[in-house]
């Protein structure tokens, strides 16, 4: 690629950029690249962080209620999901992560550009939807009985109780799917900058 096409190509990004060399601009156009990647790993540690703090405390208050047949059911099948996440989490973590330094870095964005398209766009890119709800009812479950200091069905049994289990779902689970829609939304923003610069790249041969 010639010096003159990255040029232009970087300043896109910055329109007062002094003339730099070929290698420079590389550098320059690579950094860029991996600062936004890390905006997606950054998220994606949060998500690994979340996943495992939630283990932690679903292992230590089951432990804790190891008579409550229900409570244990509950976290268990929450354990299961969460876990499913975290290994998730780890997979993308670690194919983000996997560079190899001796590929152009056209290839390195296609590679990429692939892998993040199919977990933003692809099949299972709106699970979310159906996984909130259900995520959502455990995890308040799992706090509100644990917290109570009363086995589950006991809980279950008290007016207050349910009654203010649902009159809070309809907030929890509107901040639930803002937080989510938000997230997405800035993720795929960083995905079009990527599609961006590697439409670029390649029409600059």
């Amino acid at each position: 690629m010639e010096n003159n096409e990255l040029q232009e190509i970087w300043k896109t990004f910055d329109t007062e950029i002094n003339q730099k060399s070929k290698v420079e601009l590389n550098l320059l156009l690579t950094s860029k690249t991996r600062q936004t990647m890390n905006k997606f790993l950054v998220i994606m540690g949060i998500s690994i962080a979340v996943s495992a703090g939630l283990l932690i405390y679903l292992a230590i208050t089951s432990l804790q209620r190891q008579t409550d047949l229900m409570f244990l059911i509950n976290n268990a099948t929450l354990g299961i999901i969460t876990i499913i996440s975290l290994v998730s989490g780890l997979l993308c973590w670690y194919k983000l992560q996997n560079n190899k330094y001796n590929q152009p870095l056209k290839n390195w964005l296609e590679d990429r550009i692939s892998f993040l398209t199919a977990w933003l766009t692809g099949r299972f890119s709106k699970l979310y939807i159906f996984l909130i709800p259900v995520l959502y009812v455990l995890i308040v479950l799992s706090i509100h009985v644990y917290f109570e200091h009363k086995p589950f069905m006991e809980v279950m049994h008290t007016e207050e109780s349910v009654i203010g289990l649902i009159v809070a779902a309809p907030i929890g689970l509107f901040a639930s799917y803002f937080a989510v829609h938000k997230f997405r939304k800035y993720q795929l923003k960083n995905l079009d900058f990527l599609k961006d610069l590697y439409n670029r790249l390649c029409k600059a041969g």
